[in-house]
């Protein structure tokens, strides 16, 4: 085993560490400026605030997980090509989190509070898919992009057109998980069956009905 995949493995459960001990999901700083930064913060009605702070967590929630699945894939990947596509797709997913985790703070609203545990096991997952081979993997990114575009379209649609900086780093999220999506089919990844899309699609609203109250 290559040194860089033995680094990328020790980066990865120490993550992993991280999150079943209870710690911050933040990361060091997005890297690039949120979408919302430059943006007025139009005033909500108690009920429309709740309402896009529950929506905000569940999205803050399934950027958690996107960092454990692409993270626990990295780790197993064969290939260094595919493990470098997948470090840097989480790189943005990064990026994502921390603007959702801003967005909450000023919607006075907290994280999930299962995050550890979601993250637990969305990194056996990515790990498990990954041990198919890379293109089962990257076929498991193009669903889970796939399910995490559509959802983020339901959120547009429900979100209040006077919260543009929410609807804004919906939107930048939204066509970049589309461009994981598109880039991981590019680089081979394989259709999944019908039964692995649709415990897909329930795992994904488990975490969705869960994190949206708690």
């Amino acid at each position: 085993m290559s040194l860089r995949k033995l680094r990328a493995i020790d980066h990865a459960l120490g993550l992993l560490d991280t999150a079943l001990a209870g710690g911050g999901f933040e990361g060091p700083g997005a890297g690039r400026e949120s979408p919302a930064a430059t943006l007025e913060d139009t005033p909500l009605s108690t009920h429309d605030r709740l309402d896009v702070a529950g929506m905000m967590r569940v999205n803050h929630t399934g950027e958690v997980c996107a960092q454990a699945l692409y993270l626990g894939q990295a780790a197993v990947a064969r290939n260094e090509r595919t493990r470098s596509q997948l470090l840097a797709a989480a790189g943005e997913e990064l990026d994502h989190l921390n603007w959702c985790q801003h967005r909450l703070d000023q919607l006075q609203a907290q994280p999930s509070l299962f995050n550890p545990l979601w993250y637990a096991g969305s990194f056996a997952i990515g790990a498990g898919a990954a041990f198919f081979g890379d293109r089962v993997s990257l076929g498991f990114v193009v669903e889970t992009e796939r399910q995490v575009e559509a959802h983020l379209g339901e959120h547009l649609e429900r979100m209040p057109l006077r919260d543009q900086r929410s609807r804004a780093i919906v939107a930048t999220m939204q066509r970049e998980e589309a461009e994981h999506g598109a880039n991981a089919q590019a680089a081979g990844g394989v259709e999944l069956p019908a039964l692995v899309k649709r415990m897909m699609a329930f795992s994904a609203g488990v975490m969705k009905a869960v994190a949206y109250r708690i």
